[in-house]
């Protein structure tokens, strides 16, 4: 498509190299359509006094995230994985409030070991990345 020209509705232009928007936005609702409904099972399941459903998605989707950044994707498939499944996967807002309704010394806590874990867990996984890409 020639430069400034708009796409319109009926175009059927094929997606870019890097991908195409519509391509992309349908890759990260696949992948969100598969991340979320198990984040919300974790959470039902596991999550009580201790919100550890929370806090096991947010440490998994972080190490996977690492996982996937060292395997250096494609933009549809990081669209796929990462942001789609990881993005519905994980959930900053739910941890944020889980944090505060405990108070400050448990949600502090809270807070804390769950930073921990998840920047750790991003890290093995990059790890874990970089070795299954020099295998």
């Amino acid at each position: 498509m020639p430069a400034g020209r708009r796409c319109r509705p009926g175009d059927l232009a094929p997606a870019r190299a890097r991908g195409g928007t519509r391509v992309t936005a349908l890759l990260v609702a696949l992948g969100a359509a598969l991340g979320g409904p198990l984040r919300y099972a974790w959470a039902v399941t596991l999550d009580g006094r201790w919100p550890a459903g929370t806090q096991l998605v947010n440490t998994v989707g972080s190490g996977l995230i690492g996982f996937f950044a060292a395997l250096s994707l494609t933009d549809q498939a990081w669209a796929l994985f990462a942001t789609g499944f990881c993005g519905a996967f994980t959930s900053y807002s739910a941890f944020a409030v889980q944090a505060e309704e405990r108070g400050l010394r448990l949600g502090g806590l809270y807070a804390v070991s769950t930073v921990v874990l998840a920047v750790a867990a991003c890290a093995l996984g990059y790890w874990l990345g970089g070795v299954a890409t020099a295998a």
